[in-house]
């Protein structure tokens, strides 16, 4: 969690599809009584503490409006995200598996940080399936925790010619 913290501190402003601004919104947005819920241990407090006040975007089609520090990011989704992109700071951190999809079929993204779990789930959605071309990717950093998880972050390679 204090690895995630920290990515989260990098990041100017989140990036979500619809379900997952909900999912996180439900997990780690502050109660109206501005006490976090007896279900949330200590250690995990720095992180909704992070991603609570953070900028947040939403692409949906289908929500009528949002709230949490959020603002609905509607039309071509290439132009939007470009416009973001343009933003001055650090950057935008993208969640979810259908968004992140679509943007790497419109080559909007510049890193990719994939967390290897030692465990073998056998069912779930598959991360990136259905990419239209393969994108060749570089190493650029590592992180192995303790649990056996391996954090990954890549950028996708240039081709030359």
């Amino acid at each position: 969690m204090r690895y995630w913290t920290a990515e989260m501190q990098r990041a100017d402003a989140l990036l979500f599809g619809r379900v997952t601004y909900e999912m996180m919104e439900s997990a780690w947005r502050q109660p109206a009584t501005g006490t976090w819920p007896d279900w949330m241990d200590e250690w995990e407090i720095p992180f909704a503490e992070t991603i609570d006040p953070a900028k947040k975007y939403v692409v949906s089609s289908t929500l009528s409006g949002v709230d949490w520090n959020a603002e609905l990011v509607r039309g071509d989704l290439g132009q939007a995200v470009q416009q973001l992109k343009q933003e001055p700071g650090e950057g935008l951190f993208v969640g979810g598996v259908t968004l992140p999809l679509a943007l790497a079929d419109l080559g909007l993204i510049d890193e990719y940080e994939f967390l290897v779990q030692p465990v073998l789930a056998g069912h779930g959605p598959t991360l990136l399936a259905g990419l239209r071309e393969r994108i060749q990717l570089e190493l650029v950093n590592r992180h192995e925790f303790r649990s056996g998880a391996v954090a990954l972050r890549y950028r996708p390679t240039r081709a030359t010619a």
